[in-house]
Parts: structure tokens; C-alpha cells; sequence
């Protein structure tokens, strides 16, 4: 069946539906990277938005639902060049079409991927429809892609009520991670689930309680602090700052989430009170733009963003660069950026974009770029590590 793309700038693009067959407008984002389409579709910071894959073959090794980040796909909308039909893969559980169709998730394959991206980067990212309507009415439809907003996603993604997901060597049963991916320790202390063979060689962080902030986090937050040893009690995103200190845990996490930052005033607030506290913080993307905007800092819109897993940081601190998975259309504005509050400590290599802060005189970093990130690079997985040994040397002089 034919499917259109149609932009609101009045670009249409011709190809085949896949997935589901409905109609469906949201804002229009690409991601460049060359494998893990799954872990990209199970990131709830896609929420709200329709997702172009610039790499051409996408579904060739099908749904491996082990690697999924969320136990759900978020994205409006799919889109790519290529649909593999036949997926080749021992671990795989089912195609991506059949995945698709599940979610009830619609997407457009045939088109000139290349071509969108191009007037994506050019243009800046904008709203657009996808629809198997051969005589849609571009003029009926462009005002409601004009007034197409994501809004407040995040409410839409964090887990309903709070619980705990023990340490890795403890675990003896499955637990949900952010109320929605099953997260097997027992199977990864067994070495029996294949899904991301870890690199962490000790438990440093035995003994240890961070308390997880759930803004749309994936599953690997999770995992990579249980797998140093961490215990880790998982928060709704609107859970007061009250109550999380209440619980007194030795380091507090926040989440990557999906969404404009500004559209969160009240988790703002909340973290404007966490800040205050002594406790450890160590915040990734949404995190670090909430954390900047309830210390006094600003953020914008970027252009067209910075999604895939090919993205250079360079840590300021020690002039080392690192590659990166992303996955973000907002960024801390530096220019605004009071140094008495905080100061950069990872930049951008291709734009010069703020990529990190560094909090003066408090236990506090924030990165805008994915440590966790599987699949891809795991180079700035030492990021936990750094939070680790903050939480015990805070412990230590207590």
C-alpha cells in the first residue's frame, strides 16, 4: 500500500507503509545510527516525535526483545529507506513489521532518506504527517502540523509508583525497570543473558543507594549502577524532592526523557530543592537540562539536534575525547551560564555545543550525552564510576 510523508513545509515523499495504517503527525527527527534501531525505538525520550533512520537497511536482524530499553516502542512514527522482510538472526523474536503492527506504530519505507535528512538539517526539524490517504488535502492538513507540540511527554513515559531494583550479585528474581522493561539481574549475574556483555569488572558500588529520578529513563541506567553494586529505588518524575531525601540515599540520579525541559516546572522545582541538598547528583540529558534551568541557566532549541551513536565529547578537564551515543533537540545555553553555579566540562567536537557542567562546590555533574548507551560506544561508561566513588567519598567524610 502507498504511504506519503508529507512536510509542513509542503515537501511530500512517495513510498510504502509499514506498520500500522493510520495517520498520524508529529515532528519529524533522524538518527544516524548504523545499528540498534530497536534500543531507538524503545527510548522513551522518542515520545512525541517520528523517528528517520539515515542508515539505508533497518529490521535485518528483526526484534531482539532482550535488547529493548523499555518493555514498549515510543515513537509516533517510523521511517526508512529500506524494511528488511526476512530477518536473519538467532535471537531474534520477530520482525520489525510485526513489532510495528503490535505498537500500532505507523512508518513509511521507499523513500529518499538521504533527501529528508537533507532538508531536515538545512530547513531545521519540523512537523509533518504520515499518511496511506492518496488524496489527502496538503492545505487541511498543514495547520494541524503547524500547531503540532510533543508537550509534556514526560508524564507520559515515567513509571507510575516507586520500587527498588537490587543490586546485580542480590537480585534473585525479575524486576520492571522505569514500570516497563524486564530487568533480569539474576540472568546478567549468570552470564546467561546475552544483551550487552558488561565491562564492569568489580562491584565498586556495593553498599551503595542511588535514588533514580524517572523522567523516561532507559533500562541501561538502571543496569549500569546495579552492576557496580548499586541499589537502585526507581521515583515517578513527579515525586517531591521531600520524599526522595527522605529515603536518604547515598547518590541521586537523573534521567534522559523526552520533550522540551521548559514544559517540566514542577520537577523543576523539585531539583531545585535536590540541589540544594549535600547529596551526591549525577543527571544525563533531560536531567542536565533540568538541572541548569533550576540552578538558574537557560536552554534552546537546537536546529535539528543530535541523535545516533557516532557523536564526539571532548572532556574539558583532561582534553580527551570520547564518542558518544545521543539523543536530544534542546541544549544548555553556556552564554548564560553563571561560572559562581556552574561551568562546562564536556563540549560538543562538531558544533561546540555544551555537553556537560561541572557544579562549583557541590557534588554535582550533568552530561547531555548517553553513558549507559548500548548499543554503540561505551567509551564515557566511567561517568558511573566517577558518580560512584562521589557517593563514597561523601559517605567517607560524614
Amino acid at each position: 500500500m502507498k504511504a506519503f510523508l508529507i512536510l509542513e513545509d509542503g515537501t511530500v515523499f512517495e513510498g510504502t507503509s509499514i506498520g500500522a495504517r493510520r495517520e498520524v503527525i508529529s515532528e519529524i527527527v533522524f538518527n544516524t545510527s548504523m545499528a540498534g534501531y530497536l534500543e531507538v525505538l524503545t527510548d522513551p525520550s522518542y515520545a512525541g516525535q517520528a523517528v528517520c533512520m539515515t542508515y539505508p537497511l533497518i529490521g535485518n536482524y528483526g526484534i531482539c526483545e532482550d535488547d529493548m530499553e523499555s518493555a514498549r516502542p515510543w515513537p509516533d512514527g517510523f521511517i526508512v529507506r529500506e524494511l528488511s522482510e526476512v530477518p536473519s538472526n538467532f535471537r531474534c523474536d520477530c520482525s520489525i513489521q510485526e513489532f510495528l503492527e503490535k505498537w500500532e506504530i505507523p512508518g513509511i519505507a521507499g523513500i529518499d532518506t538521504r533527501a529528508l535528512t537533507r532538508i531536515l538539517r538545512e530547513k531545521g526539524t519540523m512537523n509533518g504527517c504520515i499518511t496511506t490517504n492518496e488524496a489527502f488535502d496538503f492545505a487541511t492538513l498543514q495547520p494541524a502540523m503547524k500547531a503540532y507540540a510533543t508537550g509534556r511527554v514526560v508524564d507520559k513515559v515515567t513509571c507510575a509508583e516507586k520500587y527498588t531494583v537490587p543490586a546485580t550479585k542480590e537480585l534473585a528474581e525479575n524486576r520492571p525497570v522505569s514500570g516497563r522493561a524486564v530487568f533480569d539481574a539474576a540472568k546478567y549475574a549468570a552470564g546467561e543473558r546475552e544483551k550487552r556483555p558488561s565491562l564492569v569488572t568489580e562491584l565498586n558500588g556495593a553498599g551503595l543507594r542511588v535514588a533514580l529520578l524517572d523522567l523516561g529513563a532507559k533500562g541501561n541506567i538502571a543496569h549500569s549502577l546495579a552492576a557496580r553494586g548499586c541499589e537502585v529505588t526507581i521515583y515517578p518524575a513527579r515525586t517531591s524532592a521531600e520524599e526522595i531525601l527522605s529515603d536518604a540515599p547515598d547518590g541521586i540520579m537523573l534521567s534522559n526523557g523526552p520533550g522540551d525541559p521548559k514544559d517540566c516546572p514542577e520537577v523543576i522545582a523539585e531539583i531545585k530543592k535536590l540541589y540544594a541538598s549535600d547529596t551526591p547528583i549525577f543527571a544525563i540529558c533531560l536531567g542536565h537540562q533540568l538541572m541548569a534551568l533550576a540552578t538558574g541557566a537557560d536552554t534552546y532549541k537546537m536546529k535539528y539536534g543530535h541523535r545516533g551513536g557516532n557523536h564526539p565529547v571532548k572532556d574539558l578537564a583532561t582534553g580527551r575525547v570520547y564518542i558518544s551515543s545521543q539523543n536530544h533537540g534542546y541544549v544548555v545555553d553556556t552564554d548564560k551560564l553563571d561560572p559562581k553555579i556552574a561551568t562546562p566540562a564536556f563540549v560538543n567536537v562538531n558544533d561546540g555545543t555544551n555537553e556537560g557542567l561541572a557544579y562549583t562546590g557541590k557534588n554535582i555533574f550533568t552530561v547531555q550525552f548517553h553513558p549507559e548507551a548500548c548499543p554503540g560506544p561505551q567509551d564515557s561508561g566511567y561517568l558511573f564510576d566517577r558518580f560512584i566513588n562521589m557517593m563514597k567519598g561523601r559517605k567517607a567524610d560524614a
